[in-house]
Parts: structure tokens; C-alpha cells; sequence
């Protein structure tokens, strides 16, 4: 009778082990579609923080629906084993899929007009075109509903199995399968941090849906004669795995194809780093100029064909006002074409802070990670752009947030003449900090007393509000004078920065002094700089009303947010500036 007890409580004991194991694969391969799908609908929305905060929600919901719902399954064996097989199907299908379909949306007025023979300048646009553009994007967000509903119902039935296994009530059973779902999800995202956030979308799908299949392949031989019609669920297995080889061999391709629907221009390059996607677009202008347009998450940096404009006027005004042009910090610019312009000024040291070396490595040779053929061939035209920047010896980039590596420079109570903020626009709660007064003051102890710093200051017309508070944010951190000025770029429209002084003159007022620019510029010249000061005579007729960005306050996160969201639909544009 021991004999027959201690070989039934191994089987109970093997049964088990295989469930909680099934049941953390599981959760894990649920997380990582929910980042997946996160991730897509940023690239399509161009907001990808929001994005991933509204797919959180949403499927969180759906997962409590889909367990409220699991109940009206009479087999749980059956019932489960199904489940995991569909979810694997929308797991490894949902990004292609919504892609495809946006890709044919955004054609629709193409078809149309070929169809029609239509004149090649007739705009089809609005109204039911528009809707169903609109309705295609959002679709990520209607695949994460589906997707949670369908993963809610795994714990449920996941615990009627074990009592039906067991032949009994167990009374820790919640909290035993509750436990493995959380290891698991643990697991999965410690997966996507570290390993997958870097891959191809569509490979990270496929080897996601592979754990996912083989988890479901294991609980189906396993409970073989608990389950109604096991035949079928082999033949749907053995469909699965057809449509995760070819997903395999062209997913890649596929996505590529759709992706140059979304921009304008074919895409020629995509890669994500650990803390973003990055985009590159081309297009020939004339007969042999090739411009570039570079994109992260969805959102526009620079286009080749004017980012001289953005770049003289962030660099020339702050290089030109201060009095030394020794010793210059740049935070941000990545891409290295800032720096190209501060080094025409035959500076000693240049340091440049740039969180994401992944960024940093397509624009140099010296910091490049990857070697293989296509990055290599963008690499060569991008170094032509910014002039191999970061291959000059005087340069120094610090790798890491600007937040806490500027620390760094004030412990080793390091000074410059000159210091340029070129971080993207504060779309993101962690890209506030950056922009707040605390930050600001920071960077003011690292100035010297007649020194200039200038920073980027999104538009100073879709995003008033924002503009004028990066500007008292600014003044309030101590700065003596602080102006603002604007110019235009075609690629991005009116565009702003903010430019300040410690002691003594005004920037504007040391410009008019001047008898030189600089280096020579084929773009900016002293009157240019001068008048970019000008602004509408009633700007800043609500400047006291704007509040300053205090460090924890997210109140120019919240101004830029909502005057993007309202002037030119953040939400449903791709192509947003910086």
C-alpha cells in the first residue's frame, strides 16, 4: 500500500510540476505579446510611452473579463488546450497582420485613384478614407483586448485542471497558480528587457509563439484523453508550426514592405536598441542626392535635406555669444551633426552624453558594436553627414542619462564655455526631468561665468504653452538672461530653442556686437540670428499664467502632450518632429 501511495503522489507530483511549469511559459509568452504589441503601436502612433500605458489597461481588463468568462467552459481540459493554440495563432500573426492592413489603408487613395484613372494631382482624402486609417491604427490596441480576454481565462481553467488532476478541492490551488503566472511574467519580461527588445518584431513573435506552441504541445499529450477531438488539435498544431517557419523565413520582409507605407519615403534601415526604434527613410532628390530621414519611434529627428537649418541654429547663436569656445558639453545629438558644427570652432574638448550607444554606433566607426553589411552601408553615408564627428580624438562621449552622468562632471568639477541641449522633445515623464529646473541649475554650475548654453525647444507655434515654460523654467534655475528665438524647417515647421547667460550681456545683445559669426556657414549669418529673436508682438501675452517645470511636476510633459495632441494629432501622426 506505501508503494502504491508513494507512486501516486509522484504521479500527482509530476502532473503538477508540469502545469506550474506550463502555466509560467505561459504567462511569460502572454507578457512579451503584450510588449510586442505595445511596441508596434507606438511605431504606427508615433507616442510609443503611451502606447504602452493604454495597452497595459486594456488588456488587464480584457484578463479580467476573460476570467469572469472562463467559467462557461464545461471542459477545462479541452477548453485550455484550444486556448493556447489560438493564442500562439494571434501571438505570431497579430503585428503582420495589422500591418498589412494599415499598409492597405494607407494605399486605399493610391488604389482608388489607379482604379478610377483619376488625375495624378487629385487628393483623395477625409472622410471614409480617413475613418479607416484611423480604425487600421488602433487596431493594436483591439488585438491587445483580444489577446488579454483569451490569456485571462488561462488561470481559471489552468486550476480547474489541477482539482480535476488531484480528484479533489485544493485550498492553496489560487495561490499556486497565481504564483507561477507572476514568475513567469517575471521571466518574460526579464527575456524582452535583455534580450528581445533588440531583436526584429516579427522574430521576437516567432520565437515567443514557439515557447508558446511547445507549452501547449506538452499539455496536449499529456491530458490527450481528457480532451474532446485531440485530432484536430494536432492538425491546428501542425498548421502552426507551417505558419511560424514561413513567418520565420519572411516575417522580416513582410514588415519591411509595410513599413514603407507608414513613411514617406522608403525605409532602408530598422533597428531597435535597448531604448528605442530607430528608422531610417530615402528618397533621391534630383538626379543624384539622396536624402535621409531619420526616425525614432515613430517620430521625425531629421530629414538631410534641412536639418542644416536646425543644427546652424542650435549651434551658431550659442557658439558665436560665448566669449571661449574651449571646452563644449553636448547632451544629446546622438547622431553626431551638432557636434559636427561645434567642431568647425576648433574646440579642445568636446563632451557629448547620449543615453543610447545603440543610436551612437550608426554614426560612427570608432563606437560601432554591429559590422555586419547593412549597417555598414548606412554607417558610410551617415559619417558623410555628420563629417565622422565622433571620430575626431578631442571628442568624448559618456554613455548613460544626462540626469546622473552630469553629476559626474560636477564631482569632477569640470567647466565649459559652452553647452548644448539637443534632447528630443518631453514626450515621455522620463524625458521631463530633463527639461526641469532642477536640471537646469545643474547644468548652470557647470557653465562658466561667461559662457552660453542653448537648448532645443520644440515649436514655439503647435506647442506655445511648452515653449514659453522651457523658457521660464530656464530663468527660474538662475540664469541671468534667458531668450528665446525660432526658425523654420521645412521637415518639422516653425521650430524653437531657448538660449541663456550668466553674466553680462544678453546673447542677442553680444550677436549685435559682433564682427564675425564664426566659421563659415553656408546657411546662418549675423542678421539671420538676429531676427530669428523676433516673436508675434502678443507671444507671450499669457507668460504668467504658463507654469515653471519643476522637478516632479510634469507640467511641461503635460503642456507638450496636450498642445501636440490638439494641434496636429500626436496621436495618429507618424511623422512628428523630434
Amino acid at each position: 500500500m506505501d508503494t502504491v501511495a508513494s507512486k501516486n503522489k509522484l504521479h500527482l507530483l509530476a502532473h503538477d510540476t508540469l502545469l506550474i511549469s506550463i502555466m509560467a511559459v505561459l504567462a511569460a509568452c502572454g507578457l512579451i505579446y503584450e510588449y510586442l504589441l505595445s511596441h508596434y503601436a507606438g511605431r504606427v502612433l508615433g507616442i510609443l510611452e503611451t502606447a504602452i500605458y493604454t495597452m497595459i489597461g486594456i488588456m488587464i481588463v480584457s484578463m479580467g473579463l476573460g476570467a469572469l468568462t472562463a467559467k462557461i467552459f464545461k471542459n477545462p481540459f479541452s477548453s485550455f488546450a484550444w486556448l493556447e493554440a489560438i493564442v500562439a495563432l494571434l501571438g505570431m500573426s497579430s503585428v503582420v497582420v495589422i500591418a498589412a492592413i494599415i499598409a492597405l489603408t494607407s494605399d486605399l487613395p493610391v488604389i482608388i485613384s489607379e482604379s478610377y484613372n483619376l488625375p495624378p494631382d487629385t487628393s483623395i482624402e477625409g472622410g471614409f478614407i480617413e475613418q479607416l486609417q484611423e480604425y487600421a491604427k488602433n487596431l493594436p490596441y483591439f488585438a491587445g483586448f483580444l489577446l488579454g480576454f483569451l490569456i485571462g481565462m488561462e488561470i481559471p481553467l489552468i486550476a480547474r485542471v489541477r482539482e480535476q488532476v488531484y480528484g479533489k478541492h485544493l485550498e492553496n490551488n489560487a495561490g499556486t497558480i497565481y504564483g507561477a503566472d507572476y514568475i513567469g511574467a517575471g521571466v518574460g519580461a526579464f527575456i524582452w528587457v535583455s534580450f528581445m527588445l533588440t531583436i526584429d518584431i516579427t522574430t521576437a513573435a516567432v520565437l515567443t509563439a514557439a515557447l508558446n506552441i511547445i507549452a501547449g504541445s506538452a499539455f496536449l499529450i499529456c491530458y490527450w484523453r481528457e480532451i474532446k477531438h485531440p485530432v484536430a488539435l494536432v492538425v491546428f498544431h501542425l498548421i502552426l508550426i507551417i505558419l511560424l517557419i514561413i513567418l520565420a523565413q519572411s516575417g522580416q520582409y513582410w514588415m519591411k514592405s509595410f513599413a514603407n507605407v507608414l513613411y514617406k519615403d522608403n525605409v532602408v534601415y530598422q533597428t531597435n536598441t535597448n531604448y528605442q526604434n530607430i528608422v531610417f527613410t530615402q528618397r533621391k532628390l534630383g538626379n543624384s542626392e539622396k536624402v535621409v530621414d531619420m526616425y525614432l519611434n515613430g517620430r521625425l529627428q531629421f530629414s538631410s535635406s534641412d536639418e542644416h537649418i536646425y543644427h546652424s541654429m542650435l549651434i551658431y547663436p550659442a557658439m558665436s555669444a560665448s566669449a571661449h569656445q574651449n571646452n563644449v558639453l553636448i547632451i544629446g545629438g546622438g547622431d553626431g551633426l551638432g557636434l559636427r558644427d561645434v567642431l568647425k570652432w576648433d574646440p579642445q574638448k568636446v563632451h557629448l552624453i547620449d543615453l543610447d550607444h545603440g543610436l551612437v554606433e550608426l554614426y560612427s566607426e570608432r563606437y560601432a558594436l554591429s559590422n555586419d553589411e547593412k549597417s555598414n552601408m548606412l554607417r558610410k553615408q551617415l559619417l558623410a553627414l555628420n563629417h565622422e564627428a565622433f571620430e575626431d580624438p578631442r571628442v568624448e562621449v559618456i554613455f548613460g542619462d544626462a540626469f546622473i552622468k552630469i553629476e559626474d562632471l560636477l564631482k569632477q568639477k569640470m567647466r565649459f564655455d559652452t553647452i548644448i541641449v539637443d534632447l528630443p522633445d518631453p514626450s515621455h515623464p522620463d524625458l521631463n526631468k530633463l527639461y526641469s529646473d532642477y536640471f537646469y541649475a545643474r547644468l548652470r554650475q557647470l557653465l562658466n561665468a561667461d559662457g552660453v548654453i542653448a537648448i532645443q525647444s520644440t515649436s514655439p507655434f503647435h506647442a506655445q504653452h511648452a515653449f514659453i515654460s522651457i523658457g521660464k523654467t530656464v530663468k527660474h534655475a538662475g540664469f541671468q538672461h534667458v531668450e528665446q528665438y525660432r526658425q523654420n524647417v521645412p521637415s518639422f515647421g516653425e521650430w524653437g530653442w531657448t538660449i541663456a547667460t550668466l553674466q553680462g550681456a544678453s546673447a542677442s545683445k553680444r550677436l549685435e556686437k559682433m564682427n564675425k559669426i564664426g566659421p563659415q556657414n553656408d546657411y546662418i549669418s549675423q542678421e539671420l540670428m538676429l531676427a530669428a529673436f523676433a516673436m508675434p508682438a502678443d507671444y507671450y501675452r499669457e507668460l504668467e499664467n504658463v507654469d515653471i517645470n519643476y522637478l516632479g511636476s510634469g507640467v511641461l510633459y503635460q503642456y507638450h502632450t496636450q498642445a501636440w495632441q490638439k494641434d496636429v494629432g500626436v496621436f495618429s501622426s507618424t511623422a512628428l518632429a523630434q
